[in-house]
């Protein structure tokens, strides 16, 4: 055999070991959210669902300082998520809501939450952190700034769709801890800086769904860091955990206050001089849920989702917004009966741990 011949044979060996090498590379890389991206269902039209597993890389988020921003949250997703592969911007825009506890009759508590925007293509999200609490949440995908029309189809918008880990809205994890985003209606918003790590709205509610399992807890943590608005807007966040705890976590004049309520909205409820400063709208879906819960100490399931009815925007006479999800958490037993679109005829049911 000459030379060349050896030569060529040589070469033609290495290739497909090459080839293979670099496959197996590249599964390594994005291992995790290959298998992400294997789970997400289209469940109805804009509604899709996804489970992600194992490591998502917010303990390394954190350690890096976290983010003062939605664009750097947006690179370091970049970053982590595609490895560079693609850009993620999170454009997130006003919104309201409406979030109440109470005492379910069949034992233990529920918590109710409407999330009231325009129309978007949602994304339910089920995380299973290494080490952290098993949860579900609720993305508005369209704060991720994929462009008008995107949906998670196909292997690229698939892959994009993986940073709704870090955008959650809501949800409770698998200690009952809920957790719901709600905006305030003013002309301000929150931008601490004492040296802490840093958070946005949006991660401060994945790292208490991670890492929480009481309101103390969930408080103790917010603590512990420094926070910052997402969309530049002031929000406020609904926590309730499964002993029937439930508080708003308020950042006024950017220091945190912990106000004990069953019902939030869009409007500070710190007694403090800024108590009430919000949308009327607000307000009056505040009394029709305050008016409810004093009739209904004990609630089941259903009575929770006609509260909720009560005060989706159809009913409240919006016609520019709709309440886009409506949800009534078990804190009990870690089922969640979703409707969307206020369509309250049809539901959709989860669990966490199944």
């Amino acid at each position: 055999m000459t030379k060349r011949k050896k030569f060529l044979i040589c070469i033609l060996s290495i290739i497909p070991v090459s080839i293979a090498a670099m496959f197996t590379g590249a599964y390594l890389m994005f291992r995790e959210q290959l298998a992400a991206m294997g789970t997400i269902k289209k469940l109805d039209d804009r509604l899709y669902c996804m489970t992600y597993e194992g490591d998502y890389g917010f303990d390394d988020f954190l350690k890096r300082g976290g983010a003062d921003s939605d664009d750097k949250v947006g690179e370091y997703l970049t970053e982590f998520l595609s490895h560079g592969f693609y850009s993620i911007e999170p454009d997130t825009q006003e919104h309201g809501c409406s979030t109440v506890q109470a005492k379910n009759s069949e034992g233990g508590y529920l918590f109710g939450r409407n999330y009231d925007w325009q129309d978007c293509t949602i994304m339910i999200v089920k995380t299973k952190p290494k080490d952290g609490y098993a949860s579900i949440s609720t993305c508005n995908m369209d704060y991720l700034g994929f462009g008008e029309g995107y949906l998670p189809e196909g292997f690229m918008n698939q892959m994009m769709a993986m940073a709704s880990v870090y955008v959650p809205l809501d949800g409770m994890n698998e200690k009952g801890l809920c957790v719901a985003d709600l905006m305030i209606d003013v002309d301000d918003a929150t931008h601490q800086d004492t040296g802490k790590t840093n958070l946005t709205t949006t991660t401060a509610i994945r790292l208490l769904l991670d890492r929480a399992a009481t309101v103390d807890e969930a408080v103790e943590l917010l603590r512990q860091y420094d926070m910052h608005s997402s969309a530049g807007i002031m929000h406020h966040l609904a926590i309730a955990d499964r002993n029937g705890r439930s508080v708003v976590a308020e950042y006024i004049d950017n220091q945190l206050t912990i106000t004990e309520t069953p019902v939030v909205t869009n409007f500070f409820l710190a007694d403090v001089a800024k108590y009430g400063i919000g949308s009327e709208q607000s307000k009056a879906r505040f009394s029709i849920l305050t008016e409810w819960l004093t009739k209904n100490q004990n609630a089941n399931a259903a009575q929770m989702s006609d509260a909720l009815r009560k005060v989706s925007q159809k009913n409240m006479g919006e016609e520019f917004e709709k309440t886009v999800w409506s949800i009534v958490y078990n804190q009990e037993n870690g089922q969640i009966c979703y409707c969307f679109r206020e369509n309250f005829e049809t539901d959709f049911n989860f669990a966490i741990g199944e």
